[in-house]
């Protein structure tokens, strides 16, 4: 689960660098691959931190955490 979470983490940053990076393109072409590319990695890699956020919550919430007793 959390190499899921350090995985999405990545490419989501690695995605917003790259859309940053699409801003300064000059040909048009090359602008809209690589902005819907990187828009598409953003997303997809935000779905990977959200399932985690989620699992982890219910874990804790169904009391199976660390302060549970047996």
């Amino acid at each position: 689960m959390i190499l899921i979470a350090f995985l999405s983490l990545f490419f989501f940053a690695f995605g917003v660098e790259t859309l940053i990076h699409t801003f300064s393109m000059k040909n048009p072409l090359e602008f809209i691959m690589y902005f819907f590319s990187a828009s598409l990695m953003t997303l997809v890699s935000l779905v990977g931190v959200v399932y985690t956020v989620t699992h982890v919550h219910a874990f804790f919430k169904s009391g199976a955490g660390p302060d549970s007793e047996p």
